[in-house]
């Protein structure tokens, strides 16, 4: 196969392992043993011990729902549920990041993007962060950009206010194996007033073989804050079952405004169940934009609550199944406020029997007069083996609520391609310009270098056969 490559990005730079030496691996499986051992090796406060055992009862307790896509190939006892890289560690300087480790997000872009257009970055590698910077202006403006493990420790009190309130852990049940066994993620705090005008970025990089990633990103925003916070997600081939379970969640205070974009790309042995939530104060907004690929089970929904009156939610979402993978992706707002929006716009793409479902909630509650929402979703399908699903499920508890909803699938326009390699395009370049016309409206809302990785990575999937 051959690939253009986005800097050194290819299918092969991102499904290749690396050979990393581990100081402290606990047993496969979930047990209070291991709950424990994770909260003594993060050196948490006493509380988190009682949420994570809280957390794990909740989990043996609770049955996995059965509308979701068969997890039937996910064996949970075979997970190793934290593991520490040697010479891993909040490091500030990149110089200070043990080689191995290193070499892997110089492969994948980190530090140069940071050196070219971010105002921060954050790296994690398994369990742990392992590399954690802010430029100094924001610094000296009180933003707090830091390891969650970390900041656990030394900002306890708006930590313990926030964590998990958003996603409790009774959620679901791999929201309670979150709660359990978490481990690194992001702490963002921008105070009152403080608009931050670069973007903000973590990188999340699986490693182990039967690995696990459960990092817990807490981003809150104070009144009249604004900033943009881009996540990317990769993680090696190695045909045994791997599990991301990760959490989002973000507070939007009033007149605040938030911007989240991912690209999450893991590899087929991975089953991505993540969970990201938004609360939205009065005129508050929050943007998602993200794009899901790669991973052999995604089941991901962003969820937006518009509490305050005139609060807003844009969700725009990418979605490209291929051979042995269903992408069962989304979005979902709670109206609660007055005068509140929200627009949901979701392009899906299925080849090589892959199965894409856009699976959405809209929930306007009684309390929310005046509420407005748009809801489009298209589907393009690129063989006769591929499947594509639009589930909607729309309510209205109020006779003033505007709602539209549109949803499309179809094939790729025979006569457009006919036309495309009649000026001597070969067939799958041809189609590849088709789907990357058809996704172009969403890419236009990442920044430019984001765009360009997240076409490349459609490429990629395009010359999978």
């Amino acid at each position: 196969m051959t690939t253009q490559p986005f800097g050194d990005i290819s299918r092969e730079t991102l499904d290749r392992s690396d050979t990393v030496a581990y100081s402290n691996i606990l047993e496969a499986g979930i047990s209070e043993r291991v709950v424990r051992q994770i909260w003594e090796s993060n050196d948490e406060p006493e509380w988190m011990l009682d949420v994570r055992l809280k957390s794990l009862k909740l989990f043996q307790e609770m049955k996995t729902p059965t509308w979701w896509p068969s997890l039937a190939n996910l064996d949970l006892d075979s997970i190793y549920y934290f593991g520490k890289p040697e010479g891993s560690g909040d490091n500030k300087s990149w110089d200070d990041v043990p080689d191995a480790i290193k070499s892997t997000f110089d492969r994948l872009g980190i530090p140069e993007a940071e050196r070219a257009m971010l105002a921060g970055v954050g790296a994690q590698y398994d369990s742990e962060v392992v590399y954690h910077s802010l430029r100094q202006e924001l610094q000296d403006q009180w933003v707090i950009f830091e390891d969650m493990s970390v900041a656990i420790r030394i900002h306890e009190d708006i930590v313990r206010s926030h964590f998990m309130r958003a996603v409790p852990p009774s959620d679901h049940r791999f929201a309670a194996l979150h709660g359990a066994v978490w481990s690194g993620g992001t702490f963002l705090y921008i105070p009152a007033g403080v608009q931050i005008d670069a973007p903000l970025q973590a990188y999340f990089r699986m490693n182990m073989q039967s690995g696990w990633q459960f990092e817990h990103t807490l981003i809150v925003l104070e009144e009249g804050a604004s900033a943009h916070y881009i996540e990317g997600c990769s993680a090696p081939k190695y045909g045994t079952a791997s599990l991301h379970a990760g959490c989002v969640e973000i507070y939007v205070g009033e007149w605040a405004r938030m911007r989240y974009s991912s690209v999450e790309n893991w590899s087929v042995d991975t089953y991505n169940l993540n969970t990201k939530r938004a609360i939205v104060e009065k005129w508050g907004s929050i943007e998602w934009v993200g794009g899901n690929l790669g991973s052999g089970v995604t089941m991901l929904y962003p969820c937006s609550i518009l509490k305050g009156d005139d609060s807003r939610a844009m969700h725009f979402g990418i979605a490209f199944a291929n051979e042995g993978q269903e992408t069962d992706t989304g979005a979902k707002v709670i109206h609660i406020g007055q005068n509140t929006a929200s627009e949901i716009v979701s392009k899906s793409l299925s080849k090589n029997g892959g199965i894409s479902t856009y699976r959405g909630l809209v929930d306007i509650k009684k309390s929310a007069k005046n509420a407005t929402s748009k809801i489009d979703c298209d589907g393009l399908i690129l063989d006769s083996r591929s499947i594509s699903n639009t589930i909607p499920d729309i309510r209205i508890a109020t006779d003033d609520a505007v709602v539209a909803h549109e949803a499309s699938v179809g094939k790729i326009n025979e006569d457009t391609l006919f036309y495309l390699m009649s000026r001597g395009i070969v067939e799958t370049e041809a189609k590849t310009m088709i789907v990357r016309g058809f996704v172009s409206p969403l890419l236009k809302e990442l920044p430019l270098e984001y765009a360009a990785e997240m076409n490349v990575l459609i490429g990629m999937e395009m010359e999978w056969m």
